[in-house]
């Protein structure tokens, strides 16, 4: 599956801000004994995980940015000035096997994984095990949504979008919520050290456009799960809307960061 450049420019300001610092810092200490390491970022859309990371981690880091898409590696190679540091190659993540993991020192990803198959998963943590290659996954959805104002369908609502993220997105059945725990098992499994820790999203008004864009995602998984009547889905999604304009309004949306290092 891909991504429209406009919803991934919408979400990397809270994406930003909702990454681990201390994951991070605990990266940048692994990539610090290692001279012009390779980052490998799998489905790098616009190149938001190098965005975010470059400047905390190795200075002397290289970066290879992988997507299927060829319309967000453009996008990504406009919006990235690092020089010779950064290249982009489309491929298809489907593909494991043929992933460039040569010299590769950490593979990153962003808000993939609870897209992906446990047995997807499984492959390529064995991959990166048989390579000696880290793991930094950023922002998995862990299936946790709160709004500071409550509506009478909000838990039935979550529940159905929980359910709906566990279909097929491309990579097989996905894992949805259970993506941080299942690569936590997997990578234990290959004796790496594993910590993982919650990095969510928190919007309020000034996430207005944000959070329009994110409720507005709700209908799709709702009418193909069932359960809801197009009246209900369209009160909830009104009532939702209306209440990102209040003061007060917060709505929190669960992710994890993983941090998966060899021993």
């Amino acid at each position: 599956m891909s991504f429209d450049a406009a919803w991934l420019s919408l979400r990397e300001p809270a994406d930003r801000a909702a990454r681990n610092g201390r994951l991070v810092d605990v990266l940048a200490r692994h990539l610090a004994g290692k001279r012009k390491p390779l980052l490998l970022d799998i489905g790098c859309g616009t190149g938001a995980t190098f965005r975010s990371l470059s400047g905390k981690v190795s200075a002397d880091a290289e970066w290879l940015m992988l997507d299927n898409d060829p319309l967000l590696l453009e996008e990504a190679q406009r919006r990235t000035d690092a020089g010779d540091r950064v290249s982009f190659r489309r491929h298809d993540l489907n593909d494991l096997d043929g992933l460039p993991l040569e010299n590769a020192a950490t593979v990153t990803a962003s808000a993939l994984f609870d897209l992906c198959s446990l047995a997807y998963s499984a492959a390529l943590a064995d991959r990166l095990a048989a390579k000696g290659c880290g793991l930094y996954a950023a922002l998995n959805y862990d299936g946790r949504i709160h709004w500071s104002r409550p509506h009478a369908l909000d838990d039935d609502v979550v529940a159905a979008f929980n359910r709906h993220q566990k279909t097929d997105k491309g990579f097989g059945p996905a894992l949805g919520p259970d993506a941080a725990t299942e690569l936590s098992n997997l990578f234990k499994g290959h004796g790496f050290r594993v910590e993982t820790e919650h990095s969510p999203w928190l919007m309020n008004r000034e996430s207005a456009a944000l959070q329009r864009a994110f409720i507005a995602g709700f209908r799709q998984p709702l009418e193909a799960i069932g359960g809801f009547t197009s009246d209900d889905i369209a009160d909830w999604i009104a009532f939702r809307h209306a209440a990102i304009e209040e003061p007060d309004s917060l709505c929190s949306v669960g992710h994890i960061d993983l941090l998966a290092l060899p021993a």
